[in-house]
């Protein structure tokens, strides 16, 4: 090897700067952190053995300010940057800057970033290869004429992507041919946000396929290997939640999976690529793949890889910028056993997966044989709107696939996370349907399996109750201990010892009310909903609670405060509210408001004061976590107020815009 370097500095955040920071550790690297007035305190700038403020809570002020990186670089002489994902990383401007300051590029050149970072250049170079491409119109910055003239030789429904970047941000499905401009306005909106650029390009829409994507590595002596390939068909907004490999597809046989395998190399050929990459492909259910893009930097659900193959990618990536040769590293690959992924998100599944904020109070992850979370929180940590909604990824492999699915569906039960709304019921759901364990997984899949909006997760009563009556008998206790007045007197204590306390719990809307008598020595006698009395008898037992209700014991995490209660049962999590004996007022809810469902930054104003609307009317616009949401009016009438402009910033629950319907009359 040559070029050998030291100091490696981080150019991201989160887990995938703590993960970075992991390897380089082993490897017996320096590593450097930079970080944002929001991310002081974060766990990476504590995984690092160096940090480094680089600006603003706001992205483009930090993570995206490439002289304000490219200056930390030089403060702490560092060597190398590694630029992980998402942000910098596959920004073609920031790798020729860094090679330009002689510093060495953890990545593809840069050449290479900017023809596949062109989803049109990039498709017209994998026809070039041989490498199957869906059919579409490269349209750049055409007219919506010409976008709507490809359109109808295409066949609807199409699909409209930025032709810059990746993550999912820019893409619309178009059914019908009155929706394209709309669609397009939109797409190019993002697109300009998110890459600075808002070229786009249509393409076919492939009804129900799995996305399976390989893993490609190339070294700069023009050698060129694959580790397999990954599926990431179960999505949400066109990003990925669960990934695994190898793919359960049906099928996908021997002799598919290595074609499938070839075209990644042959794509990476095509562009002598250097570094970790993966070329992602579209698979039909008559075994037909498509080229869809290529990443050109590490991928987040790459640990399920590392688990088949053994193979440390991170560490490749730091060898092959050393010099070395790929074919020296990893010899001939093989893969073993199954791995999965689930992606851990600060989001409200019950509406519509809209990013949540907050303080993670309480983060407690599962520990044992073939389980792994790569993290970028602990407890204590802040979520705020500056970025990615993604918290932690729980992996978990075994001999067979079959056995990965028991280890994740018992991960899953374990994990802990309390103080935001997060999806981890909803990953509990998914990976505990039938379709799932049969490995009949597709892009559609949540869709299909949980059509709702909301969300609610199927919840057996007797589920619910349990969770009811260990919140009760924690408030009964919690009270005891903080009511520094009564101190010899039991919680539940009248004249008469037979009429017992009441507790009024909030859940998923609903009012659920929990009779108790605390009988003294930990035992109980607690009444759900006006069903028959449980005795209950409570005991400490290490960090969990363990509760015998009507002789059957189990253990119970229970986190909570004066407002609130999450019970953690064996099958479901509880956020259960407490109701306050004496509530205070409330003004009671404003008829035709629009009020923000989550914080964020308002982008579009869609309507005047004055303005006659209907149900549906656009409203506003949203964007908070790098995704955008659209405000529209709950009935008809006339906006009577606005109330925000574009640009401003505003808090979950501020009052946006009115809409009155007797204006309208």
């Amino acid at each position: 090897m040559n070029g050998l370097f030291d100091r490696v500095l981080i150019a991201n955040r989160g887990e995938i700067a703590c993960r970075i920071a992991r390897t380089c550790r082993e490897m017996g690297l320096h590593s450097i952190a930079v970080y944002s007035d929001a991310d002081a305190d974060a766990p990476h700038v504590r995984a690092a053995d160096e940090a480094v403020r680089i600006g603003e809570a706001a992205p483009s002020a930090s993570y995206l300010n490439i002289e304000a990186v490219l200056d930390a670089a030089r403060r702490t002489h560092a060597q190398a940057i590694h630029p992980g994902y998402g942000f910098l990383s596959e920004n073609a401007a920031f790798a020729r800057a860094v090679t330009e300051a002689g510093l060495v590029f953890i990545g593809p050149r840069a050449e290479t970033i900017e023809a596949m970072g062109s989803k049109t250049a990039a498709r017209r170079l994998m026809q070039r290869a041989g490498v199957p491409i869906v059919p579409g119109f490269d349209g750049g910055l055409a007219s919506d004429e010409a976008f709507a003239e490809a359109a109808v030789t295409i066949g609807f429904p199409v699909l409209i992507k930025a032709s810059a970047g990746g993550g999912g941000k820019g893409m619309a499905i178009v059914r019908q041919p009155a929706d394209l401009p709309a669609a397009l306005a939109q797409a190019r909106r993002l697109a300009r946000a998110a890459f600075g650029d808002d070229a786009l390009l249509l393409e076919r829409y492939v009804e129900a396929p799995r996305h399976v994507e390989v893993q490609i590595f190339g070294d700069t002596h023009g050698q060129v290997v694959h580790l397999f390939e990954r599926e990431c068909s179960v999505q949400r907004r066109f990003q990925k939640v669960i990934e695994e490999s190898p793919s359960p597809a049906a099928q996908l046989t021997p002799e598919l999976r290595d074609a499938l395998c070839q075209a990644g190399v042959r794509a990476a050929q095509a562009m002598a690529y250097v570094g970790a990459g993966t070329c992602e492909f579209l698979l039909d259910q008559d075994g037909s793949f498509y080229f869809l893009e290529v990443n050109t930097r590490l991928q987040v659900e790459h640990p399920v890889t590392e688990c088949v193959t053994g193979l440390d990618l991170v560490r490749l990536q730091l060898l092959v910028a050393m010099g070395a040769s790929i074919g020296d590293l990893v010899g001939v690959p093989s893969s073993r056993g199954s791995a999965i992924e689930c992606r851990l998100y600060a989001e409200d599944p019950d509406l519509d997966f809209l990013p949540v904020t907050g303080e993670v109070l309480v983060f407690e992850v599962p520990v044992g044989p073939g389980l792994r979370v790569d993290a970028g929180i602990a407890s204590g940590s802040v979520v705020g709107i500056d970025y990615d909604p993604l918290l932690a990824k729980i992996i978990a492999f075994a001999d067979t696939r079959a056995e990965a699915l028991l280890r994740m569906r018992g991960a899953l039960r374990r994990l802990r996370i309390v103080g935001l709304k997060t999806n981890l019921d909803f990953l509990r759901a998914v990976v505990g349907t039938d379709a799932f364990a049969a490995g009949q997984t597709h892009t559609h899949f949540i869709a299909e399996h949980f059509p709702c909006s909301p969300r609610r997760l199927p919840r057996a009563d007797a589920d619910l109750a349990d969770a009811l009556t260990v919140a009760a008998v924690f408030a009964a206790r919690l009270r005891r201990d903080i009511n520094p007045h009564l101190p010899a007197l039991r919680s539940g204590f009248r004249n008469s010892r037979f009429r017992p306390q009441r507790v009024v719990f909030t859940f998923e809307g609903a009012l659920h009310q929990v009779d108790y008598v605390d009988e003294g020595q930990g035992l109980f006698e607690v009444r759900v909903d006006g069903a028959a009395a449980s005795k209950v008898q409570v005991r400490d037992d290490g960090p969990e609670l363990r509760c015998v209700i009507d002789r059957r014991s189990r253990a119970y995490s229970v986190h909570g405060s004066e407002t609130e209660v999450t019970v953690f049962t064996p099958a479901l999590s509880y956020v259960l509210g407490l109701v306050p004996d004496f509530p205070p007022p409330v003004d009671a809810e404003v008829p035709g408001a629009c009020v923000a469902p989550m914080p964020g930054r308002v982008v579009l104003v869609h309507v005047t004061v004055g303005e006659t609307v209907v149900t549906g009317t656009p409203l506003l616009t949203l964007e908070a976590m790098k995704m955008e949401h659209t405000l529209t009016a709950s009935s008809a009438g006339v906006v009577t107020a606005v109330h925000v402009e574009s640009g401003q910033r505003v808090d979950a629950g501020a009052l946006l815009a009115l809409v009155s319907a007797e204006v309208a009359r």
